[in-house]
């Protein structure tokens, strides 16, 4: 059963979900690891939202090096 509450959360919770601090995750979306519309979307408030399934499918079809 999949306990997620919602497909896109804060950058904020998004960090306490997944152990990436905010920096990490704003480092990854500006090198282009994370593309806009794909990974996270700007929200209508301006908010950046993190999509908790696309980063899974990244860190699944993306094997360490």
């Amino acid at each position: 059963m999949n306990m997620r509450p919602m497909k896109y959360v804060t950058l904020r919770k998004f960090s306490e979900l997944t152990g990436y601090s905010k920096q990490a995750a704003e480092s990854k979306m500006k090198r282009g690891d994370w593309m806009r519309d794909q990974h996270y979307r700007k929200a209508p408030d301006g908010r950046i939202l993190m999509d908790l399934e696309a980063i899974e499918k990244w860190i699944e079809e993306n094997p360490a090096a």
